[in-house]
């Protein structure tokens, strides 16, 4: 179950999306001791970089605990992304990935992100420039095309391969879907057998057994989880459980789930103090307890909580464990 890109080889091939705003240290830190193999940083712009933008700091700092890390850039500058690339390739991450993916209108509008899916001329100038300066593997992410009458990741993915990308991950919706609708898992497949470099497939992954499906019916070689893992570090150690024994590990107890909302919280005031700490526990808080009883209640009183001593009262008496 080892999955190889470049010359770094994974423990396994369960990937964590990169996701602004969810996929920072603290996080990434849970995904990793529930087994997560791979991780990103959040979506960092070359230009940021460029220019030191104070925000990005925090963005691009890892530990050495929760490798392998992948560092995400976004840009369309080929000279400017790949020496943002070359220069960050010098920090602790395994590889660079660059992001053809997201669907975020200020993004796109930027000519950025997804909106390259429309422009595989200077696809071919970011890559080919990115990889003659970087000496460790970079790697993409795509979607399916632009929009319904754009599916063109097979041609994306070979130039790729042609400019000597070291792996491709593939979200099975074009950015017209945004994350509506259902992934298209058909357009993995043909990307998979398209190139011979290991592709990654994303797009619906909610449960073990969706992930196990996704590696039979694309025969991709790793499988990245989005919003799947929200609130839900365990997919990780679940779905690897199931993939290496067929047993679907039961969800996780009222117990545990009040214990990864305190160890998240511990961490998130441990990296980012309690003021910005606290208040980004709130929209997790939502993700940790959708579903359970009187999650409404919480999540409207979690919004009132300022301090740490008041986020541990509050799951003490909305998410009683006794």
């Amino acid at each position: 179950m080892k999955l190889t890109i470049g010359n770094v080889e994974l423990d396994n091939p369960l990937i964590l999306a990169p996701m602004a705003g969810v996929t920072d240290l603290p996080f990434r830190l849970l995904c990793k001791e529930q087994g997560c193999g791979l991780m990103y940083t959040e979506m960092v712009s070359a230009k940021a970089i460029l220019y030191k933008n104070k925000k990005t700091g925090p963005l691009m700092e890892v530990k050495e605990e929760e490798g392998p890390v992948a560092l995400q850039l976004f840009g369309s500058d080929p000279e400017i992304v790949s020496a943002m690339a070359e220069r960050a390739a010098k920090g602790p991450y395994k590889f660079i990935d660059f992001n053809m993916g997201c669907p975020v209108p200020k993004v796109v509008n930027n000519g950025e992100g997804s909106a390259l899916m429309k422009d595989p001329e200077l696809v071919k100038r970011l890559l080919s420039a990115m990889v003659k300066r970087v000496k460790k593997p970079v790697t993409i992410k795509i979607r399916a095309g632009f929009d319904s009458a754009n599916i063109n990741a097979v041609e994306i993915a070979k130039i790729a391969q042609d400019c000597g990308i070291a792996a491709v991950a593939v979200h099975g919706r074009t950015r017209e879907q945004f994350y509506s609708g259902k992934a298209d898992w058909e357009i993995i497949r043909m990307v998979k057998e398209a190139v011979k470099i290991p592709v990654i497939g994303n797009g619906d992954i909610f449960t073990p057994d969706a992930a196990k499906r996704m590696l039979k019916e694309t025969g991709c070689d790793g499988v990245m989880i989005a919003r799947g893992a929200k609130g839900n570090p365990w997919i990780f150690s679940r779905t690897l459980h199931y993939l290496k024994t067929g047993e679907l590990l039961p969800l996780p107890t009222h117990k545990e789930i009040q214990d990864m909302l305190l160890r998240h919280g511990k961490l998130q005031v441990q990296y980012k103090g309690e003021y910005l700490g606290i208040r980004e526990m709130r929209k997790h808080l939502a993700w940790y307890t959708t579903g359970l009883a009187h999650s409404s209640t919480l999540r409207n009183e979690v919004n009132q909580v300022e301090s740490w001593v008041e986020f541990c009262e509050l799951l003490e008496k909305r998410l009683p464990v006794h």
